[in-house]
């Protein structure tokens, strides 16, 4: 068992953008002193609860200021970039990396995004986009001779050498690429097929620990189609979480504080838009007027004291049969810095060790025979 961060990253609307940015900067440096694995921060255009839409500025910059902690996009959003560009500055970002970059890509899901880069998403565009745009970066960065790509959605060369010195050359430090992540959210998730089809790491967004369990069946799925054998230790869970010394100071500065307010004031209303909370919920039966922030902490959250955070980890990790690494959902904690570092210092310190025995099994008997 491992634990990791997954930052959107999170802060509230009246958060200056470079406010925001600093206090995402202080927690990863905070992360690579407490020994966090690693990060990943998202990228998202349209939405001032989530307003940063260049992880990789925050990325290059963290870089420089830490020593152990792998970062990566989580994910960059491939509609959105051209395919050879992106290429380059992902290999460009792993050279300065010096191997520790992590490459986070997905399909982007929010409407107003689409809207601003006129992509259909409501008919899967951005999916088939996402596809494609990842096809051309591996050949980009695969290919030994030159190629032309006729995409539907893009045209690429890469091109012979011309007047003897001008040729393509970027290709990332990490062979043959950095780690490719993929997040997935819904039933029968085509990301994490995906995931599972190319031996890309699955992430499962927070959601209820009992939907959470369809997302492996989605990753044997895909790996099933290319013939490969998948391990639970690659699978990624993120996950609410705050410690404190007591269940009620844990409940405190979660459900009465940052946490809270950005889940009742964004992340839930927003899943309602969608008919989404039916991924919170621990049955179908309970009404959506039931799943407030507090149902989340109870049900969904890992809150408490480092016992009852420990325990609770543990519990999902046998509800959904193993996985490798926690990571944490970011939040803003800019209006008190300390209790979230102390949360972090305790997972890593008090809950970390309590859980250490927690080991992936082996990939199923069945599945490998499938193959």
């Amino acid at each position: 068992m491992e634990f990791g961060y997954f930052m959107m990253p999170s802060h509230p609307p009246e958060r200056g953008l470079k406010e925001g940015h600093d206090f995402d900067l202080q927690v990863l440096r905070w992360l690579d002193e407490l020994g966090f694995s690693e990060a990943w921060v998202g990228e998202h255009h349209t939405a001032p609860w989530e307003p940063h839409p260049s992880p990789d500025l925050l990325i290059a910059q963290a870089l420089r200021e830490t020593t152990r902690l792998r970062m990566g996009p989580g994910g960059f959003l491939l509609p959105y970039h051209h395919p050879a560009e992106l290429a380059n500055r992902v290999a460009m970002l792993d050279h300065l990396s010096e191997g520790r970059l992590n490459f986070g890509i997905a399909a982007s899901g929010l409407p107003s995004d689409w809207a601003m880069f006129n992509v259909d998403g409501m008919s899967g565009t951005n999916r088939e986009m996402t596809r494609e745009a990842l096809d051309i970066i591996l050949k980009l960065w695969s290919a030994e001779e030159p190629f032309h790509y006729d995409g539907k959605y893009w045209k690429v060369d890469k091109p012979d050498t011309m007047f003897g010195f001008l040729k393509p050359h970027i290709k990332p430090l990490q062979a043959p690429h950095p780690p490719i992540g993929v997040a997935g959210l819904s039933k029968n998730s085509d990301t994490l097929k995906m995931a599972g089809e190319h031996g890309f790491l699955p992430m499962s967004l927070n959601l209820n620990p009992g939907y959470v369990t369809s997302h492996w069946d989605s990753v044997e799925a895909g790996a099933r189609k290319s013939g490969r054998t998948p391990s639970r230790r690659d699978w990624r869970l993120v996950r609410e979480v705050f410690v404190a010394d007591t269940d009620e100071e844990a409940w405190r500065l979660s459900v009465g504080s940052m946490m809270g307010r950005m889940m009742g004031e964004y992340f839930l209303p927003l899943l309602s838009q969608f008919g989404f909370k039916d991924y919170l919920k621990h049955s179908p039966e309970v009404p959506d007027s039931d799943v407030t922030v507090e149902y989340c902490a109870r049900r969904n959250w890992l809150v408490g004291s480092p016992k009852t955070v420990a325990e609770r980890l543990e519990q999902i990790y046998e509800e959904v049969g193993g996985f490798g690494q926690l990571l944490v959902f970011g939040f803003d904690y800019q209006e008190n810095p300390a209790a979230w570092r102390n949360s972090l210092r305790l997972l890593q310190e008090e809950v970390l060790p309590k859980v250490a025995h927690l080991t992936p099994p082996a990939p199923a008997p069945a599945l490998a025979a499938a193959q």
